[in-house]
């Protein structure tokens, strides 16, 4: 009875023992199973050798032979370095800060190529930094952002390519210089503004006064223009004035003398008596007085009719002289509106 129940429990010492071996087994394998994702890449060494570079998938590492040395991140890396003293040219010391993006191109230089990356990364941006602004002077270093960037990239690029690294871009991020040059340059700026805004002031009061005078001048020019059509406009509304009003005398004189013709006519026509022309005479002698004629003959006795005649002559000489007169005036008149 004894001896069965010691079987038994040797028995099931040997089970309990091989269970647990077999799961011991199973942790053993399943924890040297590794997935690895689509950024990273493993380094393994075998016996404390490089092995191989696992990349994305599922791999299985040989127990106690086989160790993951290290996982490297294939994605672009940044790293912001602090601020660094350097001098420039002109012997200004001042404090700048560079931001440097990089990605990893090969893993086992990375892992193997040196032994602290970023560290050596930050080593190199001091001392390229150093080298580029020792060659500038203070304007040169802060309007020459661009032209470090690029020296930067190339050098670290060129130097970090052992290390399986690619340097992709460079920022010189903030450029700190003393505080006296700051108040200097704070000053200068202030100055240069001043100057700009007195310069502009300027400009504005000489551009103000030389419309003012273009202004003035062009109202004189428009003012004397208007004034020469006034006065060409009130001499041709005299000389208008004067031919009506000539016009009108003539065509008064034409009138009566037709009326006198068609006098003398009826009287004719009457046959009248010598009393008759003898108080007609009379009248016209009256009128001839009050005309304008220059010649006034009066005959020594009225009822000599030749006497009368001649009378009547020479007042129409007159007439007709006055008559060309005016016709000359009027011909005056017409050259000078012309």
């Amino acid at each position: 009875m004894n001896t069965l129940f010691a079987l038994d429990g040797g028995s099931i010492a040997g089970i309990v023992i091989g269970v647990v071996a077999v799961v011991i087994l199973i942790l053993i394998v399943v924890t040297h199973v590794k997935l690895v994702k689509q950024t990273n890449k493993y380094i393994i060494e075998r016996l404390g050798t490089y092995l191989t570079t696992w990349s994305t998938g599922l791999h299985f590492l040989i127990p106690f032979v086989d160790r993951i040395a290290s996982k490297v991140s294939m994605k672009e890396q940044i790293y912001d370095f602090p601020p660094q003293p350097v001098i420039t040219k002109d012997n200004v010391t001042m404090q700048i800060d560079t931001v440097v993006f990089f990605s990893i191109t090969d893993p086992k230089l990375y892992t193997y190529g040196v032994e602290n990356p970023i560290a050596g990364i930050e080593a190199l941006t001091s001392t390229t930094l150093r080298n580029i602004i020792g060659d500038l002077d203070l304007d040169q270093t802060l309007t020459s952002r661009d032209i470090i960037n690029t020296k930067m990239r190339q050098i670290l690029d060129e130097a970090t390519d052992p290390w399986g690294i690619k340097v992709t871009r460079v920022e010189v991020k903030n450029i700190l210089p003393p505080k006296d040059i700051q108040a200097a340059m704070e000053r200068q700026m202030r100055a240069e503004r001043e100057k700009r805004e007195k310069i502009l002031l300027a400009e504005g009061q000489k551009t103000s006064a030389i419309t003012i005078a273009e202004g003035n001048k062009e109202a004189m020019i428009l003012n004397a223009e208007a004034e020469k059509q006034a006065q060409i406009k009130k001499a041709e509304a005299e000389a208008e004035s004067i031919l009506k009003v000539k016009k009108a005398q003539a065509e008064g004189e034409i009138m009566l003398r037709d009326a006198e013709a068609k006098g003398i006519q009826l009287i004719n026509n009457a046959k009248p008596t010598k009393e008759v022309l003898t108080i007609k005479s009379l009248e016209a002698l009256e009128k001839v007085a009050d005309g304008k004629a220059t010649k006034l003959i009066v005959p020594s006795s009225l009822q000599d009719i030749t006497t009368l005649t001649s009378t009547i002559k020479e007042v129409v000489k007159d007439n007709k002289e006055i008559k060309e007169e005016k016709t000359k005036d009027n011909k005056e008149i017409k050259e000078e509106k012309k």
